[in-house]
């Protein structure tokens, strides 16, 4: 852009100069207006401190584990809720003017919600967090107000959900040992009922039961070896009988036929010995020599009835007999050695069965106990690291009982605001006076286009193409040109007093006549 068309631009502005001036008052009142009519809104801000717990972590862990941000989100949400909005908003009266006034709970509620902003903030330098709370409002008291009211309660929510999160994992804990505990006393009884069960065949009693079996194995030998001794002295009493009955004959013939009768007797009292130490008392052998002796036994009655004996006879007789008793005595004696032999070896051989059922059982015991203390093991373990937990989650909750935990502090209270954030002032005038002035140039310049007329020389020979040979000026008298700055004059005093007059009838309008005239005194008393 070269000089000549500066040059043409600025001479149109002073042609048009009242299409720029009028139309920039205009605005500049316009904006003025707005000004004085749009609500101020101030805001405060109170800074909160986040700082750790005051106990060493070392010692105490904190059972709240959550993010700062989580954890806001959810007290923003308790907080923000509507019944603790209603009750901020009934004790701080914060929509009794209009127009919220006439609003609904509901809506002064949605609104309250818009009003409030949170920023999480990191210290720069430390480990502690911070954040931010920030309200609006029309009234500058009010908003400190409210501001502190809303930090208060972000406090004491944070209080609250920590002591109810440090409990409510305390009482989880404490109902999760007493199940972990239930199955663990039935899995002791049942481990006490299988070992009761199973005694003396636990694989910890395997060596034992191996000494013993061994034991009962020697003694088994043992007992064998005394069956055979007894066996043979029995067979070799029983071999002596015989000649003892030869002797007896060849004494004379003082034993009478009732002797004979009582050796036989006594004989067939011997096998029957022998015979009931090795069978029952119902074999058939046992019951036809029963009935054998007690056949000679009534014979033996009736003889010696009827028949008499003699001194010498008796005598001799006696003799035999006491020999031929001592014979059957130790026969007997043998008899029932035999029999008592017998019998512990069949107690020993019921013994070693025994114990050779419970050591060939030992690896089934032994697998069906790993798999039950193996249970009883984890439950064991899973009660004591429940319990380590409970004990350490009681000493959590007390910590935050005596608020030893994370808390909040207010760093930075809410002030009462001295300058409104809405709307900005010398914003919105720097913003007035560029559209005044762009409006009221692109005004002018468009009258100017919309002129036809000519205007200089140039134009003329540029629209018709022939020389232009004179040109003359308009002359004023003195009288015309009095007259032309009069007028000139009058017309900038009036847009200079209407302008006046149309800024302090939007200042009595919208402030109202006794506050315009008070802010005047101020000012005039300030000068």
């Amino acid at each position: 852009m070269d000089f000549v068309d500066i040059k043409k631009y600025l001479d149109i502005a002073v042609r048009r100069i009242y299409w720029v001036i009028i139309p920039f008052l205009i605005i500049i009142l316009a904006g003025f207006f707005y000004i004085l009519i749009t609500p101020k809104v101030y805001q405060a801000t109170t800074l909160i401190l986040v700082t750790g717990q005051k106990v060493p972590e070392n010692y105490v862990r904190s059972v709240v584990t959550s993010d700062i941000e989580d954890r806001l989100r959810t007290i923003q949400q308790q907080v923000t809720s509507r019944t603790n909005l209603e009750s901020i908003i009934q004790e701080y009266s914060v929509y009794d003017l209009a127009p919220e006034k006439d609003l609904l709970m509901e809506e002064k509620v949605a609104l309250f919600t818009k009003q409030i902003s949170i920023t999480v903030t990191n210290r720069s330098g430390s480990s502690d967090s911070a954040f931010s709370i920030s309200f609006q409002g029309k009234n500058p008291n009010k908003v400190a107000q409210v501001t502190n009211a809303l930090a208060s309660n972000f406090i004491s929510e944070n209080l609250k959900i920590r002591e109810s999160q440090a409990i409510g994992t305390s009482d989880f804990l404490s109902d999760e040992m007493e199940t972990i505990k239930s199955q663990l006393i039935k899995k002791e009884e049942e481990l006490k009922a299988y070992k009761q069960k199973y005694m003396g065949g636990l694989p910890e009693e395997l060596e034992s039961n191996l000494s013993m079996l061994t034991g009962l194995r020697n003694q088994l030998e043992q007992l064998n070896s005394s069956l055979l001794a007894a066996e043979d002295r029995k067979l070799s009493i029983q071999q002596n009988v015989p000649f003892q009955r030869e002797a007896r004959t060849s004494a004379g013939t003082a034993v009478t036929s009732q002797a004979d009768g009582e050796d036989e007797l006594t004989e067939l009292k011997n096998q029957l010995i022998t015979l009931q130490a090795r069978y029952t008392d119902n074999h058939p052998n046992i019951i036809q020599l029963k009935k054998r002796i007690a056949s000679l036994e009534q014979e033996n009655q009736s003889k010696s009835a009827n028949a008499p004996v003699s001194i010498t006879d008796a005598n001799e007789s006696d003799g035999l007999i006491g020999t031929n008793r001592e014979l059957n005595s130790q026969l007997a004696n043998v008899a029932q050695e035999i029999s008592r032999l017998k019998t512990e070896i069949e107690e020993t051989k019921a013994q070693i069965k025994g114990y050779e059922t419970k050591v060939e059982e030992t690896p089934k015991r032994e697998q069906e106990l790993i798999t039950i203390n193996r249970d009883y093991d984890n439950l064991n373990a899973l009660y004591n690291s429940m319990l380590n937990r409970k004990l350490e989650s009681d000493v959590s909750v007390n910590l935050e009982k005596k608020q030893k935990g994370e808390q909040f502090n207010v760093l930075d209270s809410a002030k009462v605001p001295q300058k409104p954030i809405k709307p900005n002032v010398p914003k919105l005038i720097l913003l007035i006076f560029a559209f005044g002035i762009g409006a009221g140039c692109g005004l002018a310049y468009l009258i100017e286009m919309m002129d036809t007329s000519f205007r200089s020389t140039e134009d003329i020979e540029k629209d018709f193409s022939l020389p232009v040979l004179v040109s003359m000026p308009t002359i004023d008298t003195q009288i015309e040109l009095l007259k032309n700055k009069r007028k000139k004059i009058y017309t900038v005093l009036s847009i200079v007093l209407g302008f006046f007059i149309c800024a302090v009838g939007i200042v009595f309008a919208t402030k109202g006549v006794g506050t315009t005239i008070d802010y005047l005194k101020n000012i005039l008393d300030k000068i």
